[in-house]
């Protein structure tokens, strides 16, 4: 019994170790402003709102614009993500205004409430891949083309999966006046596109904004949802979700080939979650992380 004892000891001392050197590796790469998160979730937004007039007053032809705005809906989460976890300004510092304005800008393109995607997103983070309380496990796949099917089933009237599956998250946690963003968000999506619709700018809005919303929704889910934790069946801390290899690439998968970084230590930010893992690795082997990306 006495060996057991020691042994147990070892081992717990040991962990508290890996623990520290994790703790400072990860503050290394924490702190400041990232500065790039800001300009690129304005100045994705302002990119994106500038296509209206340029289709509508004939400066740029519909067919070009499309690609833009599909591409302009795809980048637009991100920066929010940093919002919604107070990276560009926490509470009472000077830029909590700034990391505010981020967060809902933002995300208009994808007809996201802020508010809405914040706190869904942090009960992920709470209950990853936990059936009942994760509001992303709705995004679970065999493989990439089932999950491109799941994420247009979710989005079918009478879903209450996907985004829809966020109501009943709100819900259960006690704040059923974020879904009201959601129903005012929905109404002026669907306003402004009727309203385009009666002024004869039907298919401007149509390829500007409806459809790509769409084809942004399923690649956000795609590279954000589904593959960072595929196969979603575990739940520890360092087993919810994993490093893998992108046949994208880093930057074509939105950064998420390093998403065990930001499970891990979510005050990192996205542009130095690539960075932190090449030196976190070998503390993330020693404990038994998913590291498929060899």
């Amino acid at each position: 019994m006495a060996a057991l004892s020691e042994l147990k000891s070892v081992a717990e001392e040991g962990n508290r170790l890996l623990a520290r050197r994790e703790q400072v590796i990860a503050r290394q790469h924490m702190g400041g402003v990232p500065w790039f998160a800001v300009a690129w979730g304005l100045g994705n937004f302002a990119i994106w709102l500038a296509l209206w007039p340029l289709v509508i007053f004939g400066a740029l032809p519909v067919w070009a614009a499309f690609p833009i705005a599909t591409l302009n809906v795809i980048l637009c989460y991100l920066p929010s993500h940093e919002a919604q976890h107070d990276i560009i300004g926490r509470k009472g510092t000077k830029w909590r205004w700034l990391n505010e304005l981020v967060g809902h800008v933002s995300t208009i393109p994808l007809v996201l409430p802020y508010r809405a995607a914040k706190l869904t997103h942090l009960e992920h983070h709470k209950h990853t891949n936990d059936p009942d309380r994760d509001p992303d496990y709705s995004m679970r796949a065999n493989g990439p083309l089932h999950m491109i099917w799941v994420s247009l089933k979710n989005r079918q009237p009478g879903s209450n999966r996907g985004l829809r599956g966020y109501r009943d998250a709100l819900i259960r946690i006690g704040r059923p006046d974020v879904v009201i963003d959601g129903m005012l968000y929905q109404l002026v999506f669907y306003g402004v596109l009727c309203t385009a619709a009666w002024a004869g700018y039907g298919i401007e809005a149509l390829i500007l904004w409806w459809l790509p919303r769409h084809i942004g929704t399923a690649y956000i889910q795609f590279f954000l949802s589904w593959a960072p934790h595929h196969p979603a069946t575990e739940t520890g801390r360092y087993r919810n979700t994993r490093a893998w290899r992108s046949s994208l690439g880093n930057i074509a998968s939105m950064g998420m080939q390093y998403h065990i970084v930001h499970h891990l230590h979510p005050s990192i930010p996205l542009t130095r979650t690539a960075a932190a893992y090449r030196e976190l690795r070998p503390i993330l082997e020693q404990r038994g992380c998913r590291l498929d990306d060899h």
